[in-house]
């Protein structure tokens, strides 16, 4: 019933439809337990606020240019809204939409990181962005871009109402640009590293790419495994795979592969920390493809696999929609001896593809409960009165916690070892619960 809703509402929102089906799917025992939350799920089809704006800019020429932006502010049940921001010229609404949807629940994981589920970082869900690409456009342009961009969306944010992030194409360049312009048309102070877009420098970046790799090494200490000199696949190249690499490298694994829009490159020997530095700055200049570091490197192969997910390995870190995952390749990495499958994005595997892995035995942390750890480090951040560097210890014990809250939650709802949907059901309570207590609202 549900599902046949979703779809005459959102017809023409593949990405949104495949999000909410997998949760309704996942939560069918809940419903079956509890009948009242299907009420729940029936109102989070519609987030609490959708907004579309214009945006108007000048390029370099002269000449007038318009994109359309996006803040959509799913829900406030938990806390203020909280959730990243990407410029990409193919986004839609849609798209905004999952992603906002996916946050929500993302987010609403980092309260099983206590042991009563009270902390003071609880945040709801939100994303936004703009079809805009940045990677065609010069510095100058960028800026102006920002600056209007903000000017609008000013008015939709604030310290305990919106708290946006980084996202595809939205770096700490876009960042700073955009908290220039906020600070410009608010009473607001930067506060470095803090705050409402971290007054224009972000710290701690790598605590999503470091989250997941927790989780996941989480996982497998559980299951008798571990990362020591395990060949790992990552796909992506942005912020956050390089932090999943580079947690990997720590923690003895072998990276060997990255990738973006236009192909991967495979070292078969893996990717060490020389290596790393050489991706790091061949990525470091907008618009770089991952395929120039093939001229740095005299083992490196570029698209020599069809897929990146033929090349055998041990365990896969899959930080990039680009890369989707299909049943066929979770058939052929199993045939490859992969046990684990850790998503490092949203939706990066389809749900054919889970239901594939499941069957063959292969650990999935989904990116819901991998994810979190930025919102998690975030809420840090504000509520720390003196600004601290990434305390790692404290990050991974908060990623092991939010385990095994997932792993009990699914035991107890006849699901045990699915942590899709133990992680699914763990946050979808929470939210549920919250707005159970604040009515029909």
């Amino acid at each position: 019933m549900l599902d046949m809703e979703s779809h005459r509402k959102d017809y023409g929102k593949p990405l949104f439809l495949e999000c909410y089906g997998s949760m309704v799917e996942s939560l069918s025992p809940v419903f079956d337990r509890v009948p009242k939350y299907a009420w729940i799920m029936k109102l989070l089809l519609e987030p609490e606020r959708s907004i579309i704006f214009r945006v108007a800019w000048l390029d370099d020429t002269g000449v007038s240019r318009v994109n359309r932006g996006f803040r959509i502010q799913y829900s406030s049940a938990l806390g203020p809204y909280e959730g990243g921001t990407s410029f990409h010229p193919l986004l839609g609404l849609g798209v905004m939409k999952a992603h906002a949807f996916e946050s929500t629940f993302s987010n609403a994981l980092v309260g099983l990181s206590t042991s009563d589920g009270l902390t003071a970082d609880s945040f709801g869900g939100a994303y936004g962005g703009a079809d805009f690409n940045p990677y065609n456009k010069s510095e100058n342009e960028i800026q102006r871009f920002c600056q209007s961009y903000m000017t609008e969306l000013s008015k939709y944010i604030g310290h305990e109402v919106d708290l946006p992030g980084m996202g595809d194409g939205c770096t700490p360049v876009e960042i700073g640009y955009m908290y220039g312009q906020y600070k410009r048309i608010n009473e607001h102070y930067g506060r470095v590293g803090r705050g409402l877009l971290w007054g224009g420098t972000p710290r701690q970046m790598q605590a999503t790419g470091f989250g997941i790799v927790y989780f996941a090494n989480t996982m497998l200490k559980d299951k008798g495994l571990d990362l020591k000199g395990k060949r790992c696949i990552i796909t992506g190249s942005n912020y956050i795979a390089m932090a999943v690499a580079e947690k990997i490298l720590e923690l003895g694994g072998v990276p060997i592969t990255m990738s973006d829009s236009f192909g991967h490159v495979y070292e078969p020997d893996g990717i060490d920390a020389s290596k790393m530095k050489a991706i790091k700055k061949v990525k470091a200049e907008r618009g770089t493809r991952i395929g120039r570091y093939i001229i740095s490197s005299t083992t490196a192969k570029y698209n020599e696999y069809e897929s990146v997910f033929d090349i055998p390995c041990d365990y896969v870190f899959n930080c990039s929609r680009v890369n989707v995952m299909t049943a066929d390749n979770v058939s052929t990495l199993s045939e490859n001896g992969c046990k684990m499958i850790a998503e490092g994005a949203m939706a990066t595997t389809d749900p054919a593809a889970i239901k594939k892995a499941q069957k063959k035995g292969i650990l999935l942390a989904p990116y819901k409960a991998a994810g979190c750890a930025g919102a998690m480090v975030n809420g840090i951040a504000i509520e720390d009165k003196i600004l601290s560097p990434l305390n790692e210890i404290e990050l991974e014990q908060k990623m092991e916690a939010i385990y095994h809250n997932i792993k009990a939650t699914a035991t107890e709802f006849n699901k045990r070892g699915d942590f899709h949907a133990g992680a699914n059901i763990a946050a979808f309570l929470r939210v549920a619960d919250a707005m159970l207590a604040h009515g029909s609202v």
